[in-house]
């Protein structure tokens, strides 16, 4: 791959899942966070398959001039390549799974049974009270046969295929996996010894007594489906009914694999292709059971805490945590949150004091992932309820995530909340905050600036940062961004935020810009970058002019990185580096040498093209220099990580960053932890 100019965007996907995977069969990690990344390993592929491999077969399926016209790539190539990457990696997690995770269990006498025939008498026992119990009345069966038309398979369900003796017939029955847990803890068979098996099991015990004709054998299939919406290229009507719409049409989509038991004949897996209309593409072999997302709730029966990770739990950011009132402290100085290092309470804290504040007016919010349950929403309803004017910008097109948004939505308005939806074909990812406060002297305004979620569920696990802030400088502009968001058609002129669709591109150019001029004139120029991925060409190919006039470019990438390091004459000047841990790296910063003058933002934002060009996205700087120089810190701990940084080379190999033989071994997060602890 060393002459390439670019990363394929999936490859490069696929290599950073691939680090995922590493976590799985990395003994360092506790057993029960290596069956975690087994989990999230699957479920990135489920995800994968049901939007970018349903993409590719849809290029693929365009007429020939038409594809020659707008791709740049021939679908059917790639779409073959990244089969044949996710098949090597298929092996590679039976493998790990296999060899690794079972036998390992059973040192902590833990055994997953996976054939009923195994269980001992008392372990049939309690599968037959809870078949009788809790599976039977959920279950409902029907009949495949050739040339007939068969039942709808539900996205991502898992289904027995059953074959009877002497009969052409086939039978059909849905695993319920949604209302009943995938694994069960079997009654013991001898002393210190834990069953689990697996749901499925119990349902293939019981099959004989669920059909009329003798059950000959039974397989398991799970297929995928189209998940795109597509709505992104609609311009017109109620954006919110289309996606309404869209969602009960989301299950219905075309199928982009069928996953099935390897065991299955060859004869039966024809008859399956014909009878449910499916292409020898759309067919992928699997082992006995699917679904391994569901492993995030693999049962610890003894509740051993040396099979996860040691807790971090957050921790008190001290001036937040000993103030009386957080607008007082807010208006005396900004304060810089570390998430999940951190505690989010102090946002909702600050929405309960606005709340109650009788000086507040105004809370403005955008929201793109909502939390079930939502904390803040309850924050907001009760602002509502207080009498404040309560305006909430819900992200409409957030994908899987739309049901929650927009049941969310209906929540605020039932309150009183004045809520308003993306436009379309526009989506609104910045995470903003602004409460707008009667003062001696007038208004004046507070905001919460963040690289992350409003929503208590991911701010436990993703690394991110937040800045309460009172500076006018950022706040005014803050409420500009909330004025565009009202009226897209008006753009405003921003002077220290970044503000996509309309300057960040251009902004980004021009400190880019300035690093290669001060290059050139032989002054100190570097750039450090970090965000979840790098796609977008133009940037990829400023990086590279920035890095042959002597610019030295340091890049922390989390998941997709188009751009091609260490090439003489394109990109020598640049590493990479990938970090997956514990806590998924979520913050986006950039910084800037700037002449020694050096600048440095945090973002919603990575540089693909539709955080630049196609979503509303706010880039602001940290101009408190106690912060800048914490967050410098932070990023000097993630570029000395050689535990579980991966070198993002030319050929994606994916190989961790060696330490010196015998010397320290450097772990961001835990440093990080420990850092921000000796702070607290």
């Amino acid at each position: 791959m060393a002459n390439l100019r670019f990363f394929n965007r999936d490859i490069s996907w696929l290599a950073f899942n691939h680090r995922v995977l590493q976590e799985a069969r990395d003994l360092s990690v506790p057993l029960y966070e290596r069956i975690k990344f087994l989990a999230i390993f699957s479920s990135n592929l489920d995800e994968f398959f049901r939007v970018r491999i349903s993409a590719l077969r849809y290029f693929k399926r365009l007429p020939r001039e038409q594809r020659k016209a707008l791709l740049d790539f021939k679908p059917k190539k790639e779409l073959r390549e990244v089969l044949d990457i996710i098949h090597s990696h298929q092996i590679e997690l039976g493998a790990i799974f296999r060899d690794q995770i079972l036998p390992e269990l059973r040192q902590y006498d833990i055994f997953l049974l996976t054939d009923y025939r195994d269980f001992a008498p008392v372990q049939q026992s309690f599968a037959q009270t809870f078949f009788n119990d809790h599976l039977r009345p959920l279950l409902a069966t029907s009949f495949l046969q050739d040339g007939e038309s068969p039942p709808f398979l539900e996205n991502r369900n898992l289904y027995f295929i059953v074959e009877f003796t002497g009969r052409q017939a086939l039978g059909l029955v849905s695993i319920p996996t949604t209302d009943l847990p995938r694994f069960l803890v079997l009654p013991a068979a001898a002393p210190e010894e834990h069953a689990v098996t697996f749901l499925d099991e119990i349902l293939r015990m019981h099959l004989p007594t669920l059909f009329p004709y003798p059950v000959q054998a039974a397989y398991e299939v799970k297929i995928s489906r189209d998940a795109e919406l597509y709505i992104d290229d609609e311009y017109s009507g109620d954006l919110v009914g289309k996606i309404r719409n869209s969602l009960s049409q989301r299950a219905l989509g075309l199928p982009t694999r069928l996953l099935y038991d390897a065991a299955m004949p060859v004869e039966l897996l024809h008859r399956i292709k014909a009878i449910f209309g499916l292409k020898k593409p759309d067919l992928f072999p699997g082992a006995r059971y699917h679904n391994f997302h569901d492993f995030m709730s693999f049962p610890n029966p003894d509740g051993l805490a040396s099979l996860h990770d040691d807790p971090m739990l957050p921790l008190a950011c001290p001036p937040m945590e000993e103030a009386g009132s957080l607008f007082e402290l807010i208006a005396k100085e900004d304060q810089l949150l570390h998430l999940p290092y951190q505690k989010f309470d102090y946002l909702l804290r600050f929405l309960e004091e606005a709340a109650a504040d009788p000086a507040v007016e105004v809370i403005q919010i955008t929201m793109y992932r909502v939390a079930s349950r939502s904390g803040v929403v309850q924050r907001l309803k009760a602002a509502c309820e207080a009498g404040k004017t309560v305006i909430a910008f819900i992200e409409a097109k957030a994908r899987f995530d739309e049901a929650s948004n927009l049941e969310a939505g209906q929540e605020l308005e039932l309150a009183g909340a004045t809520v308003l939806y993306s436009h379309p074909g526009l989506k609104v990812h910045s995470k903003l905050l602004l409460i707008d406060r009667r003062e001696k002297g007038g208004l004046r305004r507070y905001a919460y600036l963040s690289t992350g979620n409003f929503n208590e569920k991911t701010a436990r696990i993703y690394a991110d940062h937040g800045l309460f802030t009172a500076d006018p400088r950022l706040t005014d502009e803050a409420a500009g961004v909330f004025e565009l968001l009202r009226d897209p058609a008006q753009p405003k002129l921003f002077h220290h935020l970044l503000v996509s669709p309309y300057y960040a591109r251009a902004r980004f150019f021009d400190l880019v810009q300035r690093e290669i001029d001060y290059a050139m004139e032989g002054k100190p120029a570097f750039m450090i970058l970090k965000m979840n991925s790098l796609e977008d060409p133009d940037m990829v190919e400023l990086l590279y002019r920035a890095s042959n006039a002597g610019v030295r470019i340091q890049l922390l990438i989390r998941g997709i990185c188009c751009l091609v390091p260490g090439v003489p004459g394109q990109s020598e000047h640049i590493e990479v580096v990938s970090i997956i841990d514990r806590f998924l790296e979520h913050a986006r910063v950039y910084w800037f040498a700037n002449g020694g003058e050096e600048v440095l933002y945090l973002a919603s934002a990575d540089w693909m093209t539709r955080n630049l060009d196609r979503r509303v996205e706010v880039v602001f700087p940290i101009y408190h220099t106690g912060h800048a120089a914490e967050l410098k810190h932070l990023i000097h701990l993630q570029l000395r990580d050689n535990a579980k940084a991966r070198i993002v080379d030319d050929d994606l190999s994916n190989s961790y960053k060696p330490s010196l033989p015998g010397g320290p071994v450097y772990r961001a997060q835990t440093d990080t932890y420990a850092f921000l602890q000796s702070k607290s």
